[in-house]
């Protein structure tokens, strides 16, 4: 089942590119510093997994709601 117009490839790659980064940050932040607790009802695994989802939510809903940049320089048949 699809809602409305289809994500473009661009936004889906921003979007695990920004939860990706994240949970390499998080995860070196844990690694160093064994005290480091975000979530205290969570476990040190589920923090690192679940604390990047909001922000690659943002870059979804960003990069889906963004326009479509206009290239005049491409033949119509690629536009």
């Amino acid at each position: 089942m699809t809602y409305g117009k289809p994500v473009e490839r661009k936004v889906t790659a921003a979007t695990a590119g920004s939860y990706l980064g994240l949970v390499a940050v998080l995860t070196v932040l844990q690694t160093v510093n064994t005290d480091l607790d975000l979530i205290a009802w969570l476990p040190d695994w589920a923090e690192s997994l679940s604390i990047p989802l909001l922000p690659g939510l943002i870059t979804w809903v960003s990069g889906y709601r963004a326009k479509h940049t206009a290239r005049p320089d491409l033949p119509l048949d690629q536009r």
